[in-house]
């Protein structure tokens, strides 16, 4: 779910992080989730592809259509890997 601003096709949604007391993790930008278990969360995100990685990772909150995600648990680390076109997460999958 890329927004276009229709003159030249780039995206004019805007990626950011928000990280309290290595506790909640809040980012925008999300256009979809690759995987998710209580170890790590697989995000494709307008930045790329962001794993957040720790223990007793839940999600609290989805919303794809305003782009936004909320992890709770304990956080380690965070990852970026560029978007690989073609791969699509098991929300994408399971909607079609």
């Amino acid at each position: 779910m890329t927004y276009e601003d229709g003159k030249n096709g780039r995206s004019t949604q805007t990626h950011s992080l928000s990280l309290s007391d290595r506790r909640r993790l809040t980012v925008s930008g999300v256009e979809d989730v690759e995987s998710f278990d209580e170890d790590t969360v697989v995000l494709v995100t307008c930045g790329g592809t962001l794993s957040v990685h720790g223990s007793g990772l839940k999600i609290e909150k989805l919303s794809l259509d305003g782009g936004e995600l909320v992890v709770e648990g304990r956080i380690d680390s965070l990852d970026y890997a560029e978007n690989t076109p073609g791969r699509r997460g098991w929300i994408g999958r399971l909607l079609g």
